[in-house]
Formats: C-alpha cells, sequence, structure tokens
C-alpha cells in the first residue's frame, strides 16, 4: 500500500473532465481535457473546474501586444505577447492582487469589467515603489507579469485573473502557482498561466521589454533588454481553451455544448 501510494504521488498532478461525445448539448461532454500543472507545486491536484461567472458574459479587452502567427512549413501555431514586463515577487495573494472591497464589481457589465482592471495589484505594499497601474488610468502599461514562487494564492475569487486581463495582462510567467489561480486563469481564459523554469523575477526587471513565445511542444521568454533567453514550460492542453476565452467558449467552439 505505502508503495502504492508513494508512486501516485510521483505523478504528475492533471485533472480530467468527462469524455466526449460529438455534438452533446451537455457540459460534460468535454473531451478528456488534462491541464498541465506547475511541477514545482506539490499542492497541485484539481477538481472538475466550476467556473462562478456567467459563461462569456464579461468582455475579454484584446491587446494588440498579442499576435498569433502559423509557419507555413510545418502548419505549427506560436501565440506570441510582446511588451513591458512587471515583475512581482514570492506569494503574490489574491488580496493583493485585487483587495475584497472591490469583489462587488461584476465582471458581465462592461463598467465594472474595466474598473475592476483599473484596481489590479493595488493590494502591492508600498515597497512596490513603481504602481502597477499609473495614476488616473484604467490600464496598465505592463502587458506580462513576472513572478516567484505562489503566485495567486490565498482566496478563490475569480476576479483575480479577471483584473489582470481586464487591466491588459496577456500573461503572467511565474514559477508557480496556487492551483486555484491556475484553474481560474483558464476557466475565465482572462491570462496565460505560464511557467519559468528558474526566478526570471530575479532576472528581470520592470519595465524590461519582453516577448513571449507559446509554441505547441516549446515555449520561451526573450528579455530584448537584457539579451537574454529563457525557456518556459509548456500549457498544453490548456493552451486552446484560454485562446478560445475560457472553458464555456471552449465548449461551444468544439460542438461540446451548443453555441447561443
Amino acid at each position: 500500500m505505502a508503495a502504492a501510494a508513494a508512486a501516485a504521488v510521483s505523478e504528475p498532478f492533471s485533472f480530467k473532465l468527462a469524455s466526449h461525445r460529438p455534438n452533446s448539448s451537455s457540459l460534460t461532454a468535454f473531451s478528456s481535457l488534462k491541464l498541465p500543472c506547475a511541477a514545482n507545486s506539490q499542492n497541485y491536484h484539481f477538481k472538475s473546474l466550476k467556473s462562478q461567472l456567467t459563461p462569456q458574459s464579461h468582455n475579454r479587452i484584446a491587446t494588440p501586444l498579442r499576435s498569433t502567427t502559423t509557419t507555413p512549413a510545418d502548419v505549427s501555431t506560436v501565440t506570441t505577447f510582446h511588451g513591458l514586463c512587471y515583475v512581482v515577487g514570492d506569494n503574490i495573494d489574491t488580496d493583493q492582487i485585487i483587495p475584497a472591497e472591490y469583489l462587488t464589481l461584476v465582471p458581465s457589465n462592461p463598467d465594472e469589467y474595466e474598473k475592476l482592471g483599473s484596481y489590479a495589484l493595488i493590494g502591492l505594499p508600498s515597497s512596490y515603489e513603481t504602481r502597477f497601474i499609473d495614476p488616473g488610468e484604467t490600464k496598465s502599461k505592463y502587458s506580462i507579469v513576472i513572478g516567484g514562487d505562489n503566485f495567486g494564492c490565498g482566496s478563490s475569487r475569480e476576479h483575480a485573473p479577471v483584473a489582470l486581463g481586464a487591466s491588459g495582462v496577456a500573461a503572467v510567467v511565474a514559477e508557480s502557482y496556487a492551483r486555484i489561480f491556475f484553474r481560474n486563469s483558464v476557466a475565465t481564459g482572462e491570462v496565460y498561466p505560464m511557467e519559468s523554469e528558474g526566478r526570471l523575477c530575479e532576472e528581470c526587471k520592470t519595465g524590461d521589454v519582453v516577448t513571449i513565445e507559446l509554441g505547441e511542444s516549446d515555449s520561451k521568454l526573450i528579455n530584448h533588454s537584457s539579451g537574454k533567453e529563457y525557456k518556459l514550460k509548456p500549457i498544453g492542453d490548456a493552451g486552446p481553451v484560454i485562446e478560445a476565452g475560457g472553458i464555456f467558449a471552449y465548449a461551444r467552439k468544439t460542438g461540446m455544448i451548443p453555441s447561443r
């Protein structure tokens, strides 16, 4: 028994949704979707994904820093994000990402969605002298957030990745994630939660110009300010879900549930 338990713990953590039956009208018709987990985190154990937001109810703000290109030679898709990065440390919790006092804002309301974004990372301590959003602005000039270990810890509020997406963030790159933040990022389709293979929060600094390239087999971050390049862990099957705009949008796109 002990040997079996030890073997189970050593397996990569993931979760599966129910098997796919084409053209089924049920949400349970997802096709064995596996979402990747942080290899560094021992807390990754996903349960069935449920979204508390109205499906496709909030308006995703598209950023001009994001593009998708296709390579004719091998017909592989590469999603690219380019812009300024904002660097934070370890254990950035959901209160720092979006304080509880702003949870009354409803993301399905376009005006409140924009306002929610204007409060993103407002809970960071004063030691962060460069603020994520400039005074009087509703959007951040930083389209990529780079963090350390255990990013998104704290409560289960879906408002955390939604606030970052509403502020203009396209992707977060962290050493590891709290499992609920990773799951909510995929469920809402607001941001790409990418994992680094090292402590990029110590390699990069706020204001650096960076590019993230998400390939089907490998991904990387290029820091144009320092001239260095870093390998990122593949996001796997979560990528198409986020690209579609969240789990409900993905289900409609693939015919798992009826389109409106």
